[in-house]
Parts: structure tokens; sequence; C-alpha cells
């Protein structure tokens, strides 16, 4: 009798230990399923760190709400982990607000006029459908005009739309907002089943990418 009640209790014991290692796990995410494996592994511009790459457009409504999560959570990524943005490029139009997403960061401007172009194109419903409505946006924000004319239809900011059209090619890109993991994984809302999801997903691939390069 006393060692069925032994049994007994050191069964109640490790059973809910059980049950906690196992709510503790990460959760298994599947090739396939949860994330794709790009078949060409795309070249990254941040030597030495894990990229996790948003590809996104401002017109977009869901990529303005993503913008949000990522920035909160972006501010939370481990050292050996950059975030880095890529505007879409799949219509004329779209290349126009590729064209004033590098022109602000060649302008150092980013930080000014990033959201203010999400907000025209989302609330106030702008269509920014030619150079003079963005540079309307860009002067109402501090830039002159001149500046940025100039670098709107610089060799540099070709040279970027060039580069951005290049690994859009390589990521599959299907839809924004898009997650590309260290240029081996594509992460999308309709693959995770919601845009919180997809940053579980590239925190689990970003775990992955440093574990394979720990030696």
């Amino acid at each position: 009798m006393r060692v069925i009640l032994t049994t007994i209790f050191y069964a109640a014991l490790i059973f809910p230990l059980a049950a906690c290692q196992a709510e503790t796990e990460e959760p298994a995410y599947e090739a396939g399923t949860h994330y794709e494996v790009l078949p060409q592994p795309v070249p990254t511009t941040v030597p030495g760190k894990v990229e996790v790459v948003e590809v996104f457009w401002y017109g977009c409504s869901h990529c303005y709400t993503f913008e949000s999560l990522a920035k909160d959570w972006k501010e939370n990524l481990p050292e050996h982990a950059e975030f880095v943005q890529m505007p879409a490029i799949w219509s004329s139009v779209m290349e126009l607000h590729a064209k004033a997403y590098y022109t602000a960061k060649a302008l150092k401007v980013l930080d000014k006029v990033h959201m203010p172009i999400f907000e025209a194109m989302n609330l106030k419903k702008q269509k920014l459908s030619s150079e003079k409505e963005i540079a309307e946006l860009f002067v109402a924000n501090g830039v002159a005009a001149e500046k940025f004319s100039k670098v709107f239809n610089s060799w540099g900011v070709g040279q970027q739309m060039k580069l951005n059209m290049s690994r859009q090619k390589g990521y599959r890109t299907q839809g924004t907002p898009e997650l590309v993991v260290n240029g081996k994984y594509r992460i999308s809302a309709r693959q995770t089943g919601s845009q919180a999801n997809m940053l579980k997903v590239a925190d689990y691939l970003i775990a992955k990418e440093s574990q394979a390069a720990t030696p």
C-alpha cells in the first residue's frame, strides 16, 4: 500500500511539472504551413546579423495597421537581429511611393515623413500619384522643394529602386505586409493567421538562424 501511495504522490508532482514544461516550450512552426522557405536565398544587406525585412506599401491599410505592431516589436529585437523596411513595387504608382521612401532615407528625413505618408494615404485618402503631390508632402514637413526634386530623380535613388525590384523578385512577394527573415524565409498573415502571429514566427526563425550561426 505504501508503494502505491508513494507512486501516486510522485506522479502528482511530475504531471503538473510536465504540463508546465509543455506550456513554456516554443510553438512548433512548420515550413510550408506557417512560412515559406525561399527556393534561392537572397543576399542580405546587414552583415553579421539576422536581417528581418518588412515588404510594405504606403497605400496598404494592413501595412498601416502593422506599423504600430512592428514598431513595438523591433524595439525588443535581440542585438544580433536587424529590422529593415522595403517598399513593394508592382505598379507605376508604387514606384513613386518607393522613390519617396528612398528619397526620405537619402535626405535623412524618414522619421519626419514616414508616418505622414502613411496617414496621407490611409486617413486622408490622398492618392499621392504624382511627383508634385509627394513633393508637397515633403515640403510641408520641412524639406526644400529643390532638394527633394534633385534627390527624388537622382542616380542613387534609381539604383536603390533596381536593387529593390531584384530583391522583391527573389522574395516571391505576394502581398503586403510580408516579412523575410535572413533572405531565406517569407512570412505572411495568410500563412500565420494574423499580423501578431507573423511576428511570433519571425521570432522563431530569428532564433533558428541564430542557432545555425553559432559554432
